[in-house]
C-alpha cells in the first residue's frame, strides 16, 4: 500500500532557499512533491536516538551497485542499517553524488547577497542551511555529511566529469521515504552546486507525512537486492 493511501498526519510547503527538519518515526512515511518542477531539496539522514549514526553514501551505492535512487532503494547508515526506503517515485533519478553549495560557490556564482538588503530573498547555500537545522538539534559542522539531492539528476562521463540534466523533475513530480528507523531528517531547498542557472531561483517543495505498514516479506525495497535484505534484518533486530 502506497502512504498515498493513509490519511495524512501533517504537511506544509517548504519555501524557496528554506530548511526544514523532522523526527519521522519508524512507521510513518515522508512524501516531498516539486509542485513547479525544477525543485532541488538537499537532505541529510541521522538516527534519531544516536546521530553518531547516519547517512552513509558510499555504503548505499555500493551496496546496491547504482549511482542514482529511485523506487526500490534504500539508504544505508554507516551501521549497515537502514535509515530510509524508496517506496514510490515518479521521477526516476534523485542525485546522490553531487553534495551542496557553500557561500564562496553561491557568491561567485550569483553574487554577494545579504538579509539586510534583500531579507528573505538573500542568496542562501545548502551548506550554512544544514548548519542552521543542526543546530537545533545540537549538531553542528562535524556532523556534515554527504547528502541526497531530491528531484536533481547528475550524469558522469567516462573521464568522470559530472553534469547537471536540467528539467529532471517536472511539476507534480514526488518520491516518498519510508522511515525504517526513527530518522532525523534535515531538508534545504537550495539550488544544487551543479545547476547551470545564471539566475539565483531556489524552487519551493511540498512535505506531507503518513502512516504506513511495516515492509512485508517480499517488500520491493527489501528484494531488490541481496544486501538490502540484510540491511533489514539488522536494523529490524535493532527495535527487538
Amino acid at each position: 500500500m502506497y502512504m498515498s493511501e493513509m490519511p495524512i498526519l501533517w504537511e506544509e510547503t517548504i519555501q524557496p532557499g528554506a530548511t526544514w527538519s523532522h523526527v519521522l518515526k519508524r512507521g510513518t512515511a515522508l512524501r516531498v512533491v516539486d509542485p513547479e518542477g525544477g525543485a532541488n531539496a538537499a537532505a541529510i539522514f541521522y538516527n534519531f536516538e544516536c546521530p553518531v549514526e547516519r547517512y552513509n553514501m558510499p555504503d548505499t551505492l555500493k551496496a546496491q551497485q547504482i549511482a542514482r535512487l529511485t523506487t526500490g532503494f534504500v539508504l544505508y547508515s554507516d551501521m549497515g542499517r537502514i535509515l530510509c526506503s524508496v517506496t514510490a517515485d515518479t521521477v526516476g533519478w534523485h542525485d546522490p553524488i553531487g553534495g551542496t553549495s557553500n557561500a564562496s560557490l553561491i557568491n561567485a556564482k550569483y553574487g554577494p547577497s545579504t538579509y539586510q538588503e534583500s531579507r528573505n530573498n538573500n542568496h542562501k547555500n545548502g551548506r550554512d542551511s544544514f548548519l542552521v537545522e543542526l543546530g537545533k538539534w545540537g549538531l553542528g559542522s562535524r556532523d556534515l555529511v554527504a547528502n541526497v539531492n531530491l528531484f536533481s539528476r547528475v550524469d558522469v562521463a567516462e573521464d568522470g566529469g559530472m553534469s547537471f540534466v536540467p528539467g529532471n523533475s517536472k511539476a507534480g513530480d514526488s518520491v516518498e521515504l519510508r522511515a525504517e528507523m526513527n530518522v532525523l531528517a534535515i531538508l534545504n531547498t537550495c539550488p544544487h552546486p551543479l545547476d547551470p542557472n545564471p539566475k539565483y531561483q531556489p524552487k519551493p517543495v511540498q512535505v506531507s507525512i503518513r502512516r504506513v505498514p511495516p515492509p512485508a516479506a517480499e517488500d520491493p525495497c527489501r528484494v531488490s537486492r541481496p544486501e538490502n535484505g540484510r540491511g533489514f534484518t539488522l536494523t529490524e533486530r535493532y527495535f527487538l
